[in-house]
């Protein structure tokens, strides 16, 4: 029998989810499908995601989004754009009653006509107004299927992990989480400046190692200012995006949770630069771990560059009214102009 996971958490006796989750047990339940984590109860970490993406069919958002839920919904997100196999064929359905995943919506609509993100997020991260359409919404989708991704796999392969030690002189490794996908020249420009401004500074970079878009930009400038470049990356994503050249070093993981772990441990302070759904999710996991008091962020600033295009347009304008609700003043900071950004990141470690 089909399986499918209900995100959300019930807090206590009288909170509105409770009702939600039993009309949406019956309507599940009667018409055939088994219910995982029917008490809301299970934690979802970095290291068990992706086991309870493949013990699951399909997956159901309940409303009162938290930033654990909203993670968890671009994470799957993701996954459909990366051809993950293991989310193929499985639909996901939120229940935006009380309309707390707009804003999500409107984020992703966002990237999209800004470039970033190529695919509409509401034709895989399917909507229901009520518990009512929840089923016919999966059925549907699971008889339909979920449309192509457009991506073509290049054929690279993953490789091996390997290590070059740091540069004595180096003073920090900040992690720079971006595009892999878009190729406006002036976003390029920036990435393979900033890469450069890191390397000149005595700063190594951190990466999701890919050798397209801004991420494979930033690389290079890094590189070729004879800067220490270190990143991770799994199969599937390498299939689609190659390696860059001259990484010193190169962390090879299974999925892409494992893969922000090992990025966020081996860096000092983060920059969200201009990016997709992949950067919008590692910033989520950011936060969360800010949240959680976790030791591997401890004292690590994050930086977040709102950068203006020649419209006039914040980049991140509406990714910062999301986190509104849920992060606190300094767990993050904003700077608009990107001659900023190192000056921030070496005033907040101290540098």
């Amino acid at each position: 029998m089909a399986k499918v996971r209900l995100a959300g958490t019930v807090k206590d006796t009288k909170d509105p989810n409770r009702e939600i989750r039993a009309r949406l047990f019956y309507e599940l339940f009667s018409k055939g499908w088994d219910i995982y984590n029917s008490n809301g109860d299970q934690q979802i970490t970095l290291s068990n995601i992706e086991r309870k993406i493949i013990e699951a069919d399909a997956f159901v958002f309940t409303p009162s989004a938290t930033l654990e839920d909203l993670f968890k919904a671009i994470s799957i997100f993701v996954g459909y754009q990366t051809l993950d196999k293991n989310l193929s064929g499985k639909p996901t359905v939120l229940l935006n009653s009380d309309g707390s995943w707009t804003a999500l919506y409107a984020l992703l609509d966002h990237l999209n006509a800004l470039g970033t993100v190529k695919q509409k997020a509401s034709e895989y991260l399917l909507e229901a107004e009520r518990v009512e359409d929840v089923f016919d919404t999966l059925e549907k989708a699971r008889s339909k299927g979920l449309p192509d991704a457009g991506r073509k796999r290049l054929g690279d392969r993953a490789g091996v992990s390997y290590e070059t030690p740091e540069p004595s002189g180096n003073i920090g490794n900040v992690c720079v989480f971006c595009s892999a996908t878009i190729e406006k020249h002036d976003y390029l420009e920036d990435g393979y400046t900033l890469g450069k401004l890191l390397a000149e500074n005595r700063f190594g970079c951190v990466s999701g190692a890919g050798k397209s878009g801004i991420m494979g930009e930033v690389v290079r400038g890094s590189v070729e200012a004879g800067g220490w470049t270190g990143g991770s990356n799994v199969p599937h994503i390498i299939e689609l995006e190659g390696l860059p050249a001259g990484l010193s070093s190169f962390w090879l993981r299974p999925d892409i949770y494992t893969r922000m772990e090992i990025m966020i441990e081996r860096s000092d302070a983060f920059v969200i630069f201009p990016g997709g759904a992949g950067t919008v999710q590692e910033m989520l996991a950011l936060m969360i771990f800010k949240h959680q008091g976790n030791k591997s962020m401890a004292e690590k600033p994050v930086i977040l560059f709102n950068r203006k295009d020649s419209n006039g347009t914040r980049f991140w304008t509406p990714l910062i009214k999301l986190l509104g609700e849920w992060c606190y003043e300094r767990q993050f900071v904003v700077v608009d102009e990107l001659a900023d950004i190192v000056p921030t990141v070496k005033r907040m470690l101290g540098k």
